[in-house]
């Protein structure tokens, strides 16, 4: 260790390169990672936050709550631990605000789903053209008692509360009550619910016509979600492959450049292990620095991101991302040890 800090005092300008480029390679991986959490839980924030885990569908729907309607028979007996839930998309448009994409989650307001909701500001849908709104509306411009008019719906609807982490496939949601999604679904009789949700793990539907499906599989099935997450796994797997081989090229020609004084070390008795040691401690030293140093710039991107870039920073995943890098920075040091170990120092000095 007291060698490999002498070295990188000695070599400040060569040190400082290797450490800006770890910043760089680490605030990259950071950011893009965070951006994957990001977008993952506005794909899923409302399913989480219902409480649910297994939900019913028809059997037709192709696993999305969007195209399911059950009737009243196929929703069979419901106890306390389920709740119906209709789920339409929808577009909110007022006068001197651009139109806005949403989906409207229609529910009952004694059933656990509406109870599991929490709200920032305002209280819950009491009549049939009230919402509660995600807070995403908010930065669209829109304040408690706004109104505007959903699909053909001659009557407008009021926001008279907003919640956090309410958004659907990355699109926010409104909630309203359960007769008006069937209203915005021109139903006037037949189904009831487009989906039946539970918060028992075990429930079943054994009814005819209908499918049983864990929350994740609702997630899974979610249009474009798993595109997203394999996207950006590639990506950040590919930034690591491409770290291990940028870390490996820049300490082998390091060592290289080392070699003479490697080698007059080695005439002075000096044992192998302590130069290898020396080399890995220097590189584990460098890209922890720098690693240090990107963690800073993704802190201080998060405070000044615009809050409508889907970004999130989770501290344990960002933490294994980092223990990530490090661990290539331990295998890339490991390549010129090789070359450390077969120093000649009358071939090298002599030379």
């Amino acid at each position: 260790m007291f060698l490999a800090l002498k070295e990188i005092k000695k070599e400040k300008f060569r040190s400082w390169l290797i450490i800006i480029m770890i910043v760089l390679i680490s605030y990259l991986i950071f950011i893009l990672t965070s951006l994957a959490i990001g977008l993952a839980r506005e794909n899923t924030d409302a399913i989480n936050s219902w409480g649910v885990e297994k939900i019913t569908l028809s059997s037709t729907a192709n696993v999305d709550m969007r195209q399911s309607l059950l009737t009243k028979k196929q929703a069979g007996t419901l106890t306390k631990n389920e709740a119906y839930l209709g789920e339409t998309p929808v577009v909110a448009e007022a006068k001197g605000h651009k139109q806005q994409s949403a989906f409207f989650v229609g529910l009952k307001a004694n059933q656990f789903i509406a109870k599991n909701i929490k709200l920032d500001s305002g209280h819950w849908v009491k009549h049939s053209h009230e919402v509660v709104a995600d807070d995403s509306f908010k930065l669209k411009g829109y304040q408690l008692g706004d109104k505007f008019k959903l699909a053909d719906d001659k009557t407008k609807f009021t926001i008279v509360g907003f919640t956090k982490n309410a958004k659907l496939n990355v699109t926010p949601v409104l909630y309203g009550q359960l007769g008006t999604w069937r209203t915005l679904r021109g139903i006037a009789m037949g189904p009831i619910t487009s989906v039946v949700a539970s918060k028992n793990s075990r429930y079943e539907s054994n009814q005819s016509g209908t499918k049983t499906y864990t929350r994740q599989q609702i997630i899974n099935k979610l249009p474009g979600y798993q595109a997203q997450i394999l996207t950006f796994v590639l990506m950040i797997s590919f930034l690591m492959i491409i770290s291990l081989i940028i870390i490996a090229v820049f300490l082998y020609i390091l060592t290289m450049q080392k070699l003479p004084n490697y080698a007059v070390l080695r005439a002075q008795g000096i044992p192998s292990r302590v130069l290898v040691s020396a080399t890995i401690s220097q590189s584990l030293i460098l890209v922890a620095s720098g690693l240090v140093i990107g963690t800073i710039l993704t802190v201080i991107t998060g405070f000044v991101i615009p809050a409508q870039v889907p970004m999130a920073f989770d501290i344990p995943m960002l933490a294994a991302v980092g223990l990530g890098i490090l661990i290539m920075a331990l295998v890339g040091s490991l390549i010129p040890v090789r070359t450390v170990l077969k120093v000649d120092p009358v071939s090298v000095i002599g030379g």
